[in-house]
């Protein structure tokens, strides 16, 4: 009885430092956030680079137009950025609108189709005639300025920079949800990093990046998870990534709870494999080279996203209350460490999530969507249980309609 006594222990010391760990580690960084002040210069910009906007789309026909329309509108020079649309299945009538506008269309084909796969081809057929990639899903529209500010961060010797991405829609309780997520990260893993030196993490589209950089990275890339594989290379070679909070880019966020389980799952499955892949190679990078940024990101891969966190917390701490109140004292031996103790996580990981929630989200709207919570904490469990081959191939999430787009955007401006 004693041994069972003890491996029990020992499996709930682990669990409890795992957490511990992952709690302590946004904790940190959300409270670094509040620091956070975004640098800039009353220096003369040196020079202005030439952009290639790189928006690849999968059988994107509802959005792709008026996504490529606003990338249009920009105020920076029009000789010295270009919208190139990267299409994959689309449909001839989208084409045929696409072609009718001042931007450059690249045809892909694939008989399996991966973001990695559209971009790689898309910079072998456009050339090297570029400073800057700045890639954007499909879905994404920009705010005007948003050249200019990543042009600054490149004046001030960087060569990838994040952009601000946030929500273009809060219609549903589902979209709150997941615009606050956006937010919460935004401010954890963007600003919190840079407050305390370490790089911005990557999200996948308004990420700007040297352009030859970007192209002989992403030739290495062919993955689900590409943002990801180009951030950990990068930062591995000892590219400092930055972030421009005011480099708005608006992004269409999920109103289905269908979507909501497909995205995370994609998303954990990737973070998964690169902390299997990446763990050593990080702690190595740490040890000899003392890569502290790069073992941040491997470690990074292993945080359990926001929501289960709290939503798990919640549940031990309940659960620990109750045995050791209740039941009988030859059963509370196998429950440790004592309720205190994971309260006190709880209770972390809460007011790290109220730091980084900015405070436009707290309204009556909110509230009413976090009555939905319970329904998203599931769905990250059915997510966590369906991740086996989700990083292997592409998961293709569907957009909304051009004009509630429009009309949604209208509103902001």
């Amino acid at each position: 009885m004693e041994i069972v006594i003890i491996a029990a222990n020992v499996l709930t010391y682990i669990l409890f430092a795992y957490f511990a760990m992952a709690t302590l580690y946004v904790f940190v960084y959300a409270t670094a956030g509040l620091f956070y002040k975004q640098a800039h210069t009353n220096k003369p910009i040196t020079k202005q680079r030439k952009f290639a906007v790189l928006i690849p789309g999968y059988k994107e026909d509802a959005v792709i137009v008026n996504v490529a329309k606003q990338a249009l509108n920009q105020a920076y020079p029009n000789e010295l950025y270009e919208v190139i649309v990267i299409a994959d299945s689309f449909s001839e009538d989208t084409l045929k609108k696409l072609r009718a506008l001042p931007i450059r269309v690249v045809v892909v084909e694939f008989e399996i189709s991966k973001k990695s796969k559209a971009l790689n081809k898309c910079m072998q057929v456009i050339g090297d005639d570029y400073d800057v990639a700045f890639v954007l899903d499909a879905d994404n529209i920009m705010e005007s300025n948003v050249l200019t500010r990543i042009n600054e961060a490149f004046d001030h010797g960087f060569v990838a920079v994040q952009g601000h991405r946030t929500a273009l829609n809060m219609d549903a309780s589902f979209a709150i949800l997941d615009a606050m997520s956006e937010e919460i990260n935004n401010h954890i893993f963007r600003k919190g990093h840079r407050v305390l030196g370490m790089s911005s993490a990557l999200i996948g589209s308004g990420m700007g990046i040297d352009y030859s950089l970007f192209k002989k990275t992403m030739a290495t890339v062919d993955s689900v998870g590409e943002d990801k594989e180009v951030e950990l290379k990068m930062i591995k070679k000892g590219i400092k990534i930055e972030y421009v909070d005011d480099a708005i880019i608006y992004d269409e966020k999920t109103k289905k709870s269908d979507v909501f389980v497909n995205q995370r799952r994609r998303w954990i499955a990737a973070q998964l494999d690169y902390f299997r892949s990446h763990f050593f190679d990080g702690l190595r990078e740490l040890i000899l080279r003392g890569n502290i940024d790069y073992f941040d990101k491997v470690m990074q891969m292993i945080q359990p996203p926001r929501i289960l966190l709290t939503g798990i917390l919640f549940i031990i701490a309940v659960i620990s209350l109750t045995f050791h109140s209740l039941a009988p004292t030859a059963l509370t031996v196998y429950f440790v460490p004592g309720f205190e103790a994971w309260l006190a996580l709880f209770i972390l990981t809460v007011l790290s999530l109220f730091f980084s929630v900015p405070l436009k989200f707290y309204n009556i709207r909110t509230f009413k969507a976090m009555l939905r919570i319970p329904q998203g904490f599931i769905l990250m469990i059915i997510s966590l249980l369906k991740i086996k081959g989700a990083s292997k191939k592409f998961l293709h999430t569907t957009h909304g309609h051009t004009t509630d787009r429009n009309e949604t955007l209208n509103k902001k401006t």
